[in-house]
């Protein structure tokens, strides 16, 4: 079943109807739950849960239909919801909420859409897209030995999957097995450090991480990657640093001086391929540059996290 601790940051923060037949859905069709990935919830489209890649639409009562039987929440209803997502406390979203999405005390991440407003503000809230976030310690252990340089050191990685593939838990793993150390393969650890922008990676909540990222952890949270980056080069002497989907203007640059300090990187990418993500002009920079000496692609093929494919440089 959902853990608790998950089902009180996430459900019992939803009210209204579609809190009260989520609270149902929870009990009557557990087994949807255990691997939730997604809640979606639409104006006038039906209450969805997606559960290992399925979309299992939802009922009144709480049980699984189809397009006619599922329920199908009100904007009005979505409004409420979203505010209480919030914490009755939306302008203290504001600026989250201009990128498209709110992040919940867990790492939680609620994407949203509505109308676009001349400043970049989001007015007349239509949906809402609850991605759940869980720790799964020990999930990157098998990745050790491909990232493992020696016992102080390690591989410049980039880690490519699609979206909801995983790439986020596996790298929150890393950095608690890095930073604490490890025996399984041998590896002290090390300062790390985290540049989380979408608050996904730590889930810092009232600034101490949600999450368990180590005993050598510092986090720079909803800090953009590319200042994150120089800050901790400049402010916290980090061995390693890790940050969530790069690709973005700027961060080829930052990665580069990180390098350069002799900082190791590990970060990821959206992309279904090594050869997808060459195609954008900040990746292929830092493939130009050989930065990154490990490439670990993942997929959603068998479940969140299906290993695909590890390529070391140049094999």
């Amino acid at each position: 079943m959902l853990d608790r601790k998950v089902k009180e940051e996430i459900l019992d923060k939803i009210g209204g109807e579609t809190g009260s037949i989520l609270q149902k859905a929870y009990v009557n069709i557990a087994h949807v739950f255990d691997n939730a990935e997604e809640i979606r919830i639409r104006a006038g489209l039906p209450l969805i849960v997606v559960s290992r890649g399925v979309h299992y639409m939802i009922t009144q009562r709480g049980q699984t239909g189809d397009v006619n039987s599922a329920y199908k929440p009100n904007y009005h209803e979505i409004s409420l919801i979203f505010t209480q997502l919030c914490r009755y406390s939306v302008y203290a979203y504001a600026e989250d909420i201009k990128n498209g999405f709110i992040t919940l005390q867990g790492g939680h991440r609620v994407g949203i859409s509505g109308r676009i407003l001349p400043d970049g503000n989001m007015r007349d809230i239509s949906s809402l897209n609850i991605r759940i976030s869980r720790q799964i310690k020990d999930c990157a252990r098998i990745f050790l030995p491909y990232i493992i340089r020696n016992p102080r050191d390690i591989y410049n990685t980039l880690i490519i999957s699609p979206p909801c593939s995983g790439k986020t838990t596996i790298i929150r793993d890393l950095a608690r097995l890095l930073s604490t150390g490890t025996t399984s393969p041998d590896f002290v650890g090390v300062n790390v450090g985290i540049v989380d922008e979408r608050s996904e990676i730590a889930a810092v909540a009232r600034g101490v991480p949600s999450n368990d990222v180590g005993l050598r952890t510092d986090v720079y949270d909803s800090c953009p990657k590319t200042k994150g980056i120089f800050m901790m080069l400049r402010a916290l002497s980090p061995n390693i640093i890790i940050t969530d989907e790069i690709g973005g203007p700027g961060d080829a640059g930052a990665v580069m001086a990180a390098m350069n300090a002799g900082v190791r990187i590990i970060a990821t990418a959206h992309g279904y391929s090594l050869e997808d993500v060459e195609s954008r002009p900040e990746i292929r920079e830092l493939e130009g540059n050989n930065v990154f000496e490990t490439y670990i692609i993942l997929s959603s093929r068998n479940g969140p996290g299906t290993l695909e494919r590890i390529v070391k440089r140049g094999r």
